[in-house]
Order: C-alpha cells, then structure tokens, then sequence
C-alpha cells in the first residue's frame, strides 16, 4: 500500500487525552502525528468543564506524581474558581463541602492544549475521519494513508481503535447541557433523584452565566429521556441559554487491557471516567501522559507497552477502584424514591457521601 506519510505514532483524537499522549511523545522526540475530524479542535463544546484546581487533584489522587508539571493550564482558559460544592437532594436540602474548583472555557482549553503539543514538534491532522485501521496503519476517508508503529485511540467513547479490536462493553450515559447567561450559582451544585434518574444535575457557575445539564442512566429513566429531563430541569433557572451541547460518558469505570500488540487506547476510550463523579479531563490527561512516556520509552528502548497499564494502576488503580465502587453502591440508591434519597441526605450520611464523590472508601473499615 502506498503511504502519504509516515510518523512513528499516529494519535486518533486530539482532545485533552489525544493532546496529552502527543505532548508526552515530541517531549521526547518521538514524531507524532495527531489526526482528528474536527476542523477546529475542541469544538463543539461536550461537558460542564469542571476540573478539580492542581492542589485539590493532589488530595483527591495521591498516588500522581508532579501534577502541577502535568497541569499547567493558562489563566486565560479559566472561566472562574469556586471554593465550595453542594450536593442537593430532592427536597432541596443542601449538603455544603469545600472544593477548589476550576471552571474552564474548555474550548480554548483544548486549543491550549494542541499548542503547547505543537510548540514540542507534534503534528496536527485535522478536518480528516479515519475509515480504516491496519496493523501498521490508518487509512482516512479521502483515500490518504499513514503508515505507523504505534496506533493511540484517544477519539473518545465512539473510538475506532476500540471499536475495530475491543469488544469489552461500556456503561454509556447521555448528557445534555446548556451555557447560559444571567443565572450564575453560589457553589458548584449537584442535583440528585429522579430529575436525573441513575445519574445527577448540575449547574457550574461560570463567568457571568452557567453550565447547567445532566445525564441519566436510560434503564433507569422509566419513559423519561434525556431530553425530557434536561428541558425540566434548565426551566427551574432564569438565564437564558446561548449554548446547547450533548454528549456520552463512559461510566462504568475502566477497561481491563488497554494495550494490544501495537494498539493502545486513552481517555474515554479506555473509560477513564470516575463513574462516582463524572470527572474526565484530568484523568485523561493523567493516562495520556503515562500513555506518552511509555510509549516513547517502548520505541526508544524496548519497555513493554503494557508498563503504561502497570503504571496506571500504580497510580489511578485504588481510585477507580473505589469510584467504581461507589458508582455501583449510588446506583442502587438512586433507584429509589425521591423521599428516600432525601432521607439518606442527611448530617450523619454528610461524610460518607463526600467519600464517595471524592472517590475514596465509604465506610473505614472495609
């Protein structure tokens, strides 16, 4: 077959995850090439671009080596801070915790970004959609072809890498969210009961405005659909939506492999999701960047490919383990009538449920 170019690693997706990979490859020296079918890299928009702030991520994910290296995110990116999260029950009681938050404008997010991976030599492909993937290759849908020795899926939940040489299945849950104008909350807010049903509300405050959505777990909903519940839940707020976006988050945790012969999946598509809580972009960027040194160290010297899952598990294992778990425990909860979640809401229950969303065990001793 005849290539139009040739890298040494051909990333499909650039987003956080994609760009990361990339970033951790040219650092080395290693030539990368990106390819990605958005014309523009970060649009449209698809979460509540919610991050935990660089101390915060320190608590919550202890096992992390240098994270303000891994983080280094512009303030020009940053839409607000908060300091304080509330998880809210049916009946409207509020439980407080503080939180560093960052709420980013995760376009320009996404953008940062792909230049800080170009500034290191990494090249960018986009507006092209691969339409086949060979054992040292990718064929794209204009006919061109690049040939590779090492193939990344970073392209999110509908990944072609996975989707061609996986066959695990993954929880998928629909969100829907809008960005809205005049309503700004006081902390960051998580709505839970059946307004949401298997999965939660959310309204971030951003500056001068809100990202305001939700996702539910289909078998849960009883009729409902997500767009249903999303037109309910954003008609309790007064700003006026100037954005509307969609997605899907891969909530059951974790795949079991993410490596096979030369193929190795990151980000959403290895289901780097914390199915407790819903964060995504740090720890995609956290598995592209242990992705991108193995990688680089696998075609520099010869270290097994699968060091990048031993690696993951050294440092993101027990809190997968423990959000996975409590993504299971909530899901039985949730299942249950408005009035007995308000009734789990309570003072006594206050840190165990904190536990759970910052993904740490339930209950001390087991």
């Amino acid at each position: 077959m005849p290539f139009s170019d040739h890298a040494d690693v051909v990333v499909i997706g650039g987003g956080p995850a994609g760009s990361t990979v990339a970033r951790y490859l040219a650092k080395e020296g290693v030539d990368v090439l990106v390819i990605d079918g958005r014309e523009s890299i970060g649009s449209p928009l698809q979460c509540g671009e919610l991050v935990p702030s660089n101390a915060e991520l320190c608590r919550l994910c202890p096992d992390v080596p240098e994270i303000a290296e891994l983080f280094q995110t512009p303030e020009a990116v940053v839409s607000c801070r908060v300091d304080e999260l509330h998880v809210i029950a049916p009946s409207g009681k509020r439980l407080a915790y503080p939180f560093e938050g960052v709420m980013l404008d995760r376009v320009a997010h996404d953008e940062a970004l792909v230049e800080r991976a170009q500034s290191l030599g990494a090249r960018y492909l986009v507006g092209k959609r691969v339409d086949q993937i060979g054992a040292d290759y990718v064929q794209l849908r204009d006919g061109s072809s690049i040939s590779a020795k090492i193939i990344v899926g970073a392209g999110g939940h509908n990944d072609p890498v996975r989707r061609d040489f996986w066959d695990e299945k993954s929880l998928k849950i629909p969100v829907k969210f809008v960005l809205m104008d005049g309503y700004v909350p006081d902390a960051l807010e998580f709505y839970f009961g059946s307004l949401a049903p298997g999965g939660y509300a959310w309204a971030f405050p951003k500056k001068g405005g809100a990202n305001v959505g939700l996702g539910v777990q289909p078998a849960m909903a009883k009729g409902a659909n997500v767009n249903t519940c999303t037109d309910r839940f954003i008609s309790r707020f007064s700003g006026d939506a100037v954005f509307k976006g969609a997605g899907s988050l891969p909530m059951s945790g974790t795949i079991k492999r993410f490596v096979k012969e030369n193929y190795v999946l990151v980000g959403d598509a290895a289901g780097m999701v914390l199915p407790s809580n819903g964060a995504g972009i740090t720890i995609a960027m956290i598995g592209g960047r242990i992705a991108g040194q193995v990688i680089a160290a696998h075609i520099q010297s010869g270290v097994p490919l699968v060091e990048y899952e031993r690696r993951w598990s050294q440092q993101m294992g027990k809190v997968m383990r423990n959000s996975k778990r409590s993504f299971r425990l909530g899901s039985i909860l949730f299942r249950c009538p408005d009035w007995v979640i308000n009734m789990a809401f309570n003072r006594l229950t206050k840190p165990i449920i904190w536990r759970a969303i910052t993904c740490r065990r339930m209950f001390w001793i087991v």
